[in-house]
């Protein structure tokens, strides 16, 4: 009986539609594999056409191309010699699904199509997959598959096993889960451990969220831990096309215990990840644990045979593991980490030359600025450690064949544009911290003025109308004091634009730039900003990320990366400055403006999505947390001026830029926060509850 196996997973940056480059980096995989000497490869979700298909799924071209890869790596002599575990769409009997195609020495073993689809936050696989759930007590979990005849030319086959199957080697038995089937209640792993499967094996295409990555290594190790196994975990990496960045993770357990991991984040566009292990230590510890025909009932797996083995039988020793302990990336470096990866595979896959940043000197623009920071010393650093990807990348956006980037700051002038846009109501304490922020990261800086651009608009309005409205200072109404302040923000959003397409030009150098917004998530949930204004810009890096952890963010920076102009912009009052000063000092701050704290707000914000709380519930539950700090009635009242706000402007997350997703309490209405745009902003009914409920407190505490 066979002992030692090689098995290798692997983390690939795959592209939606990218089917030649995806074909190369599947390729590379197996290819880097086999070097190391396993007899097994698995590869992420959907790797072949890539997980962000979206509505593309509908499309037979989809379907069409991707057996035309699968056509390719069959024939190469690459995937010889090595069981192949890759994933594609695939249509059995007019219905469509996400399956894993398994091949070895051009002969497919198995299609085995998800059994368990992922149906909320941003996975929407109902819309275009169904799921394979033909029972196996009725021996109909797996059927006949008619190949592609382009297929049949290759592989002889006419016909191959559909279905929930596994595959029984001469040597062991490997079953496959697809994402979703590990967090579901009752895994595919369970039946099949009991069953005898050794190996599992997951391909994944799971999304960065802050805090999350302990959730996989949590299931993993309890996977495995439970009714024991080698599990093999694959996933995708960077920005597949969308919000999300996939983050890697790969990684091998086995009994419990995680024995070889790669990178969370990484600019590498292909990791493999092997390990060599003993099947004995398997059936010891199964043997010692799980006694399935006494103790529980299952349902048996259907096997398919495969003639051959993952095992040497001459190998001369058998190895041992040492388990790893994980090392969580704090909250702070998952900001360094995740969007500056996402930015750099945005930048690098759009054709332009940089980024261009409208940077007012508070918090968020300053995080978008330390975020493009930590992008360009990740980049320094691949190239130091060798990356001739990284490198024949960053020769590319920047037009110079010649240059090799070895300094961060430096790297940053020839990336980042900033662009300080004053007006009569900025102070001179934004302007400064700035132009020191700006200094220090290296940023190629711009400072202009709007005034003119802002009284000429105002002049076309006043030839027209004969009116010339004034600020709530000086004695306007509130309709002509926002209207003031949006006209200044929205002639920002023009002069961003205009310098990212024109600043290389009138330097003489070649490409645009992409305007980054920096809008975080507290503010798109109330929708305190201006519709159109310059947080309105092609990719937003802090979209997703609340103004609490940014702050957090900024501290890190200082202290990694000593940028120490952070220090006063972190100690300053987070304002628009809209509005006039007064005594050269702001008059206008965020959160007086909003009726209440960042902090609250994401506390609030939690509520409302991953609670599912209404304005009732919000309400009692707010009570128990902020009994210590307000009032019923004031609990009430930000309650209540938050749902205000939130509906009045929920029309504003239809054109939301699209911001890297961080939060599962984010409001981004294009993908992740599916509710109406047009509400009753009175909410009579929801209000009316709270006032009852208030009274009725109230009236039970003076009767005590």
């Amino acid at each position: 009986m066979g002992r030692k196996v090689t098995l290798a997973t692997c983390t690939l940056n795959q592209w939606a539609l990218d089917f030649d480059g995806n074909f190369k980096r599947i390729l590379e995989s197996i290819a880097i594999a086999k070097s190391k000497g396993a007899k097994y490869r698995l590869g992420p979700e959907l790797e072949v056409c890539g997980y962000g298909c979206a509505d593309h799924f509908y499309e037979s071209d989809i379907l069409l191309h991707s057996f035309q890869v699968l056509k390719e790596l069959l024939e190469s002599p690459v995937t010889q010699n090595i069981i192949c575990d890759v994933g594609m769409p695939v249509m059995h009997r007019n219905v469509r699904y996400n399956c894993r195609v398994i091949f070895l020495n051009k002969k497919i073993l198995l299609i085995r199509p998800k059994l368990s689809l992922a149906n909320y936050g941003n996975n929407r696989e109902f819309r275009w997959f169904s799921p394979w759930n033909k029972s196996r007590l009725l021996c109909r979990c797996v059927e006949e598959y008619f190949l592609p005849r382009m297929i049949q030319d290759v592989t002889g086959q006419e016909t191959v096993p559909f279905g929930d199957g596994v595959l029984s080697t001469k040597d062991t038995c490997i079953g496959s889960e697809i994402c979703a089937e590990l967090w579901n209640p009752r895994s595919p792993h369970v039946d099949m451990g009991l069953d005898g499967v050794e190996i599992f094996t997951n391909s994944s295409a799971s999304y960065h969220e802050l805090r999350k990555a302990n959730q996989r290594v949590n299931l993993i190790k309890s996977a495995t831990s439970k009714c024991g196994g080698i599990y093999l975990f694959a996933n995708q990496r960077g920005c597949d096309g969308d919000r999300l960045y996939y983050d890697g993770c790969a990684m091998i357990a086995v009994n419990g215990d995680i024995v070889a991991r790669g990178l969370q984040f990484s600019l590498e566009d292909v990791e493999v990840i092997t390990a060599t292990l003993d099947l004995e230590d398997v059936r010891s510890y199964r043997g010692e644990r799980c006694q399935p025909h006494v103790e529980f009932q299952y349902q048996p797996c259907h096997r398919v045979k495969v003639d051959f083995s993952l095992s040497d039988f001459q190998d001369a020793y058998f190895p041992s593991y040492e388990p790893l302990e994980w090392q969580f990336h704090s909250v702070e470096e998952e900001i360094s980490l995740g969007p500056a990866c996402w930015l750099w595979d945005y930048l690098r896959r759009s054709g332009q030359a940089g980024f261009l940043l409208p940077l007012s000197g508070g918090v968020d623009s300053s995080s978008v600025a330390c975020i493009v920071y930590s992008m360009c010393h990740q980049i320094c650093q691949a190239v130091s450690n060798g990356s001739i990807q990284v490198l024949q990348d960053v020769r590319q956006v920047l037009g110079d064949l010649a240059y090799t980037p070895e300094d961060p700051r430096e790297l940053c002038g020839r990336m980042l544009t900033t662009c300080y846009m004053s007006s009569e109501n900025s102070s001179e304490d934004t302007y400064k911290r700035a132009k020191e922020l700006a200094a220090q990261t290296g940023s190629s800086h711009i400072n202009l003025n709007i005034d003119l651009a802002v009284k000429a608009i105002l002049g076309i309005f006043t030839v027209v109308t004969g009116k010339f409205p004034q600020f709530r200072v000086n004695g306007g109404s509130i309709r002509e004091n926002l209207a003031l302040q949006n006209l200044q923000a929205r002639t920002r959003m023009i002069l961003a634009y205009l310098f990212a397409q024109l600043s290389l030009w009138a330097k003489g150098k070649p490409g645009g730039l992409l305007v980054l917004g920096s809008a975080n998530v507290d503010e798109s949930l109330t929708g305190y900003y201006t519709k159109y204004d310059c947080s309105s810009a092609d990719i937003n890096p802090i979209g997703g990320i609340s103004k609490t952890d940014l702050k957090r963010f900024l501290q890190y920076c200082v202290d990694s990366f000593k940028i120490t102009a952070l220090c006063s912009i972190m100690a300053a009052p987070p304002t628009a400055e809209l509005e006039p000063l007064r005594d050269g000092h702001i008059s206008q701050t965020d959160e007086s403006d909003m009726g209440m704290t960042y902090a609250e707000l994401s506390v609030i914000g939690r509520l409302r999505k991953i609670s599912k709380c209404g304005p009732y519930s919000m309400f009692c539950k707010l009570i128990d947390m902020w009994k210590e700090n307000y009032s019923l009635s004031q609990i009430a009242t930000k309650v209540k001026n938050f749902f205000r706000m939130y509906s009045a402007n929920r029309h504003k997350m239809t054109t939301l830029t699209p911001g890297y997703h961080a939060e599962n309490y984010s409001p981004d209405d294009n993908r992740f926060d599916l509710r109406p745009f047009l509400y009753n902003t009175l909410w009579p009914r929801q209000f009316r509850c709270i006032d009852d409920k208030v009274s009725q407190i109230e009236a039970t505490n003076k009767e005590q």
